[in-house]
């Protein structure tokens, strides 16, 4: 029971992460729009349009992750079920990290698409 805010002190780097991806989202659905109103580059739309998945599949991981640190925290400070808190976090931290290796991802196709833009817009 004494430890039972631990799972918690994670949770606002969490907020952060999700923060920072929603703005990304935003920025991104933002350019898709202007895009499909222009009716250019489709094939760059549908990499996009990949792209804003990738993002949302984070987020949906940091939300379940931050979700599951919560409910440990609970676990740990009503009853006294320390394993059970103890894989509620260990689950909730592999949930974080899939969403973070999502944005990794979706960083680097991010950088090829802004290449291949620049490449398209230079021919």
């Amino acid at each position: 029971m004494e430890n039972w805010y631990l799972p918690i002190t994670i949770v606002p780097g969490l907020g952060l992460l999700i923060l920072s991806t929603s703005t990304l989202m935003v920025a991104l659905s933002n350019e898709i729009n202007q895009m499909i109103e222009q009716s250019k580059q489709k094939e760059m739309i549908s990499h996009k349009l990949v792209q804003l998945k990738l993002l949302n599949t984070a987020m949906v991981f940091l939300y379940v992750a931050v979700a599951f640190l919560l409910i440990s925290s609970v676990i740990n400070g009503l009853f006294d079920l320390e394993r059970t808190s103890l894989y509620t976090s260990v689950f909730a931290i592999i949930l974080t990290l899939i969403g973070i290796l999502s944005l990794i991802t979706y960083s680097f196709r991010a950088v090829r698409i802004r290449q291949q833009q620049f490449k398209n817009k230079l021919n």
